[in-house]
């Protein structure tokens, strides 16, 4: 099985993946925990989000896709049980928002954030598994997609029943899921899919560009009651990331656009450490100056693009990117474990595990084995 070549992938690979796999699982109910306590213990009173179980199952798959892990049982059972309960048999279609500790539906909502990481799942577990039902299943939840979630104007809905604010944020992950289907499978038009949403960036939620708005009413426009002026650094960079992808997956030549995402993600960023902090107002005033993990490994991934295209200075600022998440973040208070997020003294704000962040710490190993392989094949 080829080998993770990154310290933050191996770290992934030998703690992570296997402290997940056994202390993630539930194996009462079944499906994963959606917390784990301090001490590895699950939080047995927290409800299972849906979008958590897909996640999951999308590390799962892509770790055993990449030769990493043997993780397809593990991702295949989640999926089997996920299905069972939260899924459309014998119901509507589409999928349930939030599950009880034992599987029953507490939140019947069919939440467009939700389905996008579904989709991703899908992608990878059709790839890993060779599994033709999971293919039908992305055709059907694209299907739920369109003829329920679809607006005119081409945007998404946040879910059934319909609700405001509207966000960018389900968008940027089904333009995450998008391009996963066409990388993976090269799923029919997924890269079309992926076109629009990226045009939806440009066109709605950049007022002006890079300034990244969140909420908005139903007319595009940034919500009321101070709402609109809010933007989240972390979203830059994951924007940049994805567009790199997509320009990759697209035959594009390299915009200027993700380099000013991430770049105006760090003008709010802690000067010291230079973590990105979790919110600011449009005019560069933080407004939460606490510090999730998930941006930290959006920060990593947006340079480690960069780097990829060759910007000058990008090496340097993912290798810090990533050297910070490791010293800060990871392998605490467990050896497979996380600091969720800090305050701006880098005191931790949490004390539960939530199993949500190893997407994105995962999704930081497989861009940093991604940039190292670019780095090896250009120097050769």
């Amino acid at each position: 099985m080829p080998k993770p070549i990154s310290r933050l992938s191996q770290w992934v690979c030998d703690k992570a993946l296997p402290f997940w796999q056994t202390r993630g699982r539930d194996a009462v109910f079944g499906g994963v925990h959606e917390r784990l306590h301090w001490d590895g213990s699950p939080d047995l009173a927290s409800p299972k989000r849906v979008r958590v179980q897909a996640r999951q199952i999308y590390c799962y798959a892509h770790a055993t896709d990449l030769g990493w892990f043997d993780g397809i049982g593990f991702a295949g059972a989640t999926l089997d049980w996920l299905l069972d309960k939260a899924g459309s048999a014998g119901r509507r279609p589409g999928f349930a928002h939030l599950l009880h500790p034992d599987g029953d539906i507490a939140d019947p909502l069919h939440d467009t954030y939700d389905h996008a990481f579904i989709l991703l799942a899908l992608a990878w577990y059709a790839k890993a598994s060779g599994d033709a039902q999971a293919r039908g299943l992305i055709g059907a939840t694209l299907a739920f997609l369109d003829e329920r979630m679809l607006c005119p104007d081409g945007s998404y809905r946040e879910g059934l029943p319909p609700s405001l604010p509207r966000r960018q944020n389900p968008h940027m992950h089904l333009f995450e899921a998008m391009l996963a289907l066409h990388e993976t499978i090269a799923y029919p038009g997924a890269l079309e899919r992926a076109g629009r949403l990226r045009a939806m960036l440009t066109e709605r939620f950049l007022q002006p560009a890079p300034v990244l708005r969140e909420f908005f009413d139903d007319t595009w426009q940034p919500a009321a009651n101070g709402m609109g002026r809010i933007v989240e650094p972390g979203h830059q960079a994951e924007w940049c990331w994805l567009l790199r992808r997509y320009e990759r997956a697209a035959g594009l030549l390299p915009d200027d656009l993700p380099s000013a995402l991430i770049d105006a993600a760090e003008t709010t960023a802690d000067p010291a450490t230079g973590f990105l902090i979790d919110e600011a107002f449009v005019d560069g005033t933080p407004s939460r100056t606490s510090r999730r993990l998930w941006p930290q490994t959006e920060w990593a991934k947006a340079w480690l693009s960069e780097f990829r295209i060759g910007r000058k200075g990008a090496q340097a600022k993912a290798k810090h990117a990533l050297n910070q998440l490791s010293a800060f973040y990871l392998g605490q208070p467990l050896p497979g474990g996380w600091i969720d997020q800090m305050d701006e003294n880098g005191r931790p704000m949490v004390d539960t595990i939530p199993a949500s962040t190893l997407y994105h710490i995962f999704g930081a190993a497989v861009e940093a084995d991604a940039a190292l392989q670019h780095e090896a094949s250009r120097e050769g």
